[in-house]
């Protein structure tokens, strides 16, 4: 048997080398490993006549959130290994076929091309997928410009004059748009022609077997295609609920809303989730009265408090929520749009559907190869993206995985590392969230609910932002910190913020969740004064002491 020694860095304790050693153990090839946390070292013992290489195990240390190298004492060790995993008994590389082209594929391809796999992508669409195209990137340019536009107007500083400024909304779209050009052949386009070895396809795939795929191009040509792996990375659309008469309406989705150069008079939003709140606060603060009506309550999956203390923000912009309200039927005549709700009708010019997103898995031929489906038509995967065929995966928000663009990145990578032979697994114990409205919504963890519901006994702290130094030099307290911790050892859970910049502060919050930090420990931590992220400090001192009667950094 073959021995082979690693550095390993990221280690804070004995938990984090029995973390690895079980990392390590999966990797299929791996007879024995012994991870010594004081010594900073992997001994692996590897299976005589295996296929594994030196890659494939640092790539399992790093899934499980650590670093490694290969130890130069035992390079001897290693001459006699078998062919890398991406490299076949044929002597031929690994042949993955990746079906969609945004953040999961693309991180999957670079990651199985530098493992030596042989990479295709097939793409029907724009390359790049959502984000870039008709998400993040043009929906956070829009939400910047309204935000500049609403200070001008709105700011709490009594020496400068406020204004409303002229708003040329088809030049804000210009602009936008040649951004998201530039991103998506920057990030994109520009990587496929400098990675000869990821070959593009276009057209729509279709499976006629677990092994094969029929690709139809524009001109209706067909092309039968096959492959040894194949990772399923379609992403998904905007979703139109059943509602009688709005199929047959000039409704917007969030991806024509992005891109339309005029400027509702008065904008329906149909929805209370991340895109509806986004989308409708920046229109508001463009010009437009808008209305959302929400099926349940506001940002119904969030904390409670949170969703009251935006709903409140938005309300004091002059925003009209009604929660609970059910939409019966919808009309459009006269330029106008007609919705019955309840026993009354609510008009407006402009109606924007955001109630969610559905899987792009519909026209793939799954079921014909009995491919595991949720009930939402969304791939059922198992921690190593695995669909219930062993050579099928599924990355991205095509499956049950959380709808976040980084999430998508990491399952995508995650994919490719095990369809090279890994085991690696994804760990979202301490995945960040984030809405981009104003005040900010950022979240990592449990909620105070959801550890309940778990079991966990817990306590919570919730630090208003009148009582953060910075928020006062700012002028603007509206929101809160809120921390949730174990009673017994302290130890964080969950962090739920309000504020302008949550978004900037919340991963503080995701480290001290990944490495175990008690409310005890972040208050003996030094955080620079004045910033927003000393308010994480000051609400982990509250499960202590009065905050009110200690002194500016006193804490």
């Amino acid at each position: 048997m073959n021995t082979i020694n690693l550095n390993i860095s990221g280690m804070t304790c004995d938990h984090c080398a029995s973390t690895i050693e079980s990392a390590i153990s999966k990797v299929a090839g791996v007879d024995s490993v012994k991870v010594s946390y004081a010594k900073k070292l992997a001994q692996v013992t590897v299976k005589p006549e295996t296929d594994l290489n030196v890659e494939t195990l640092l790539k399992s240390v790093q899934a499980a959130g650590y670093n490694a190298e290969l130890n130069s004492a035992a390079l001897h060790d290693t001459q006699s290994l078998a062919l890398p995993a991406t490299v076949k008994s044929d002597n031929k590389p690994l042949n993955i076929i990746i079906i969609g082209s945004g953040s999961a594929a693309f991180a999957a391809a670079l990651e199985a091309k530098d493992m030596g796999a042989q990479v295709t992508m097939i793409e029907a669409g724009t390359i790049g997928g959502t984000c870039v195209n008709v998400g993040c990137v043009p929906s956070k340019i829009m939400i910047r410009a309204a935000q500049m536009a609403h200070q001008q107007a709105h700011h709490p500083f009594s020496g400068i004059e406020t204004h409303v400024p002229s708003i040329d909304r088809a030049k804000l779209v210009v602009q936008q748009q040649a951004r998201v050009d530039a991103l998506r052949h920057e990030k994109y386009e520009s990587i496929l022609e400098s990675n000869p070895e990821i070959n593009l396809v276009k057209g729509r795939a279709r499976f006629k077997d677990a092994n094969t795929v029929i690709v139809t191009k524009e001109d209706g040509a067909k092309q039968i295609m096959t492959a040894d792996r194949f990772l399923i990375a379609t992403g998904r659309t905007p979703v139109l609920p059943p509602i009688a008469g709005l199929a047959d309406t000039p409704y917007w989705t969030s991806t024509t809303a992005l891109i339309a150069t005029e400027i509702p008079q008065h904008l329906i939003v149909l929805g209370a989730s991340v895109v509806a709140v986004e989308i409708a606060q920046a229109f508001l603060r463009l010009g437009a009265k808008v209305t959302i009506l929400a099926r349940s309550t506001l940002l119904s999956q969030e904390d409670p408090d949170i969703a009251d203390g935006l709903q409140q923000a938005l309300v004091g912009e002059g925003m009209v929520i009604l929660t609970h309200a059910i939409v019966g039927q919808v009309k459009h005549e006269d330029n106008l749009f007609h919705l019955t709700v309840g026993d009354r009708i609510i008009s407006g010019t402009q109606l924007f559907v955001a109630a969610g997103r559905t899987p792009n898995t519909t026209d793939l031929g799954l079921e014909t190869i009995e491919v595991n489906m949720s009930s939402q038509a969304e791939i059922i995967i198992d921690a190593q993206m695995r669909s219930s065929l062993p050579n099928i995966f599924a990355a991205g928000d095509c499956t049950t995985l959380p709808q976040y663009v980084y999430v998508a990145a990491a399952s995508g990578k995650t994919a490719a590392c095990n369809m090279a032979g890994s085991e690696a697994s994804l760990d979202l114990l301490a995945m960040p969230a984030v809405i981009f409205t104003d005040p900010q919504v950022a979240t990592v963890g449990l909620t105070e609910q959801q550890a309940q519901a778990q079991g966990l006994k817990v306590e919570s702290r919730k630090l208003g932002l009148e009582n953060v130094p910075r928020a006062l030099a700012n002028f603007d307290t509206t929101g809160f910190i809120k921390i949730v911790a174990e009673k017994e050892t302290g130890r964080i859970v969950g962090v739920q913020i309000l504020a302008a910049e949550a978004s900037e502060m919340i991963q503080t919050a995701v480290l001290a969740i990944r490495h175990r930090m008690t409310v005890q420990k972040l208050t003996q931590e030094l955080f620079p004064y004045l910033t927003m992220v000393e308010g994480l400090k000051l609400c982990a001192l509250t499960f202590f002491k009065d905050v009110k009667q200690l002194s500016c950094c006193a804490g």
